[in-house]
């Protein structure tokens, strides 16, 4: 699906939170038969965060809500709708957003999750902005929060090196600046091979048993090498269809904020458009791969750096299990 004209939509707050405790690679060399080396040139990451054991996803989201709402100038009370994009649900039901909706005291909004692994809050970014454009609301809440560490095999050294947990999140409403809005938008999925990228058990195929927990089909299962060679040429895809769609010169894009995967998969796709690496913003070092939490942590971050700042060209990039794909293009 692409979103062709253009839709009246604003960020008007943003938020994020990440977990206080952090998992170093020379903290998983003593866990997994790795290394700081070996990590960092495969990925790119130095470090990732993993939540308490008393936090869940919800709890995730509750912090970064509160930031964006406070930064927003929005009263809980206010929203008229909540999405969360998480693959890493409290509970199958009820939705994570409808305990969000609660936490903050909402009670107008209504409240749904989304699943679309890393593509995600890019999904959710789609739908907002259609919801603020129609007319029909005038402040959307919609978060990435994810606790990937709670799904990790810490025997699997090609996996548990990867993921960390966080959330950010976004208050859209209708445009108040001249040339604001959603640009473009490019939503996409194939289900041929889920296989790709999964967590086997837990859903009404493979329901919980002593088996499945023996069995480790709780944990995150992970082809790299396929995932790796889809990816890049999926992003570098997204990245033409965008500068063609949208009568635009990829130069003319002040910021690429792209899912915190892999450095060398974000690497290689902006060398396939011929697009400089430094124009993409990477806190991967930081924070590991949070899934749908990635790019509003690195989107808020970015913004809080100055490196965002309002009339920008913004492009949203994202891969993931599904498959699934979104890339975004608004100005800020």
């Amino acid at each position: 699906m692409q979103i062709q004209s253009a839709l009246d939509a604003e960020i008007a707050g943003m938020g994020s939170y990440v977990p206080e405790k952090r998992l170093t690679n020379e903290d998983l060399e003593g866990m997994v038969e790795t290394s700081d080396e070996w990590i960092s040139k495969r990925t790119g990451i130095k470090e990732r965060r993993v939540k308490a054991d008393d936090e869940a996803t919800s709890d995730l989201a509750i912090n970064a809500s509160r930031e964006a709402l406070e930064d927003a100038g929005v009263a809980a009370s206010e929203l008229d709708a909540i999405i969360v994009a998480t693959c890493t649900p409290d509970h199958l039901f009820p939705a994570t957003a409808c305990l969000l909706q609660n936490a903050l005291g909402a009670e107008n909004a209504m409240a749904y999750d989304l699943e679309a692994a890393c593509s995600g809050f890019v999904y959710a970014f789609a739908q907002a902005a259609m919801m603020t454009n129609s007319g029909a609301v005038d402040n959307v809440l919609f978060v990435g929060s994810e606790s990937l560490t709670a799904f990790t095999d810490y025997d699997d050294r090609g996996s548990c090196i990867l993921f960390g947990d966080g959330a950010g999140a976004a208050v859209l409403q209708p445009g108040t600046r001249d040339g604001s809005g959603v640009l473009h938008a490019e939503l996409g999925a194939d289900g041929s091979n889920p296989s790709l990228l999964r967590i086997m058990a837990g859903g009404s195929r493979r329901p919980a048993s002593h088996e499945t927990v023996d069995e480790g089909e709780h944990y995150m299962e992970l082809k790299g090498r396929e995932v790796f060679r889809l990816a890049v040429s999926k992003l570098g895809e997204l990245m033409q269809n965008t500068a063609e769609a949208a009568d635009i010169d990829l130069d003319d894009v002040g910021i690429i904020v792209p899912h915190q995967s892999n450095l060398r998969i974000i690497q290689a796709a902006c060398e396939r458009v011929d697009v400089p690496t430094e124009k993409a913003y990477m806190n991967i070092d930081r924070y590991g791969n949070t899934s749908s939490a990635s790019i509003p942590l690195a989107l808020d971050e970015a913004r809080r750096n100055g490196e965002v700042e309002r009339g920008d060209l913004v492009l949203l990039l994202a891969f993931g299990a599904g498959l699934t794909w979104a890339s975004l293009l608004f100005r800020y």
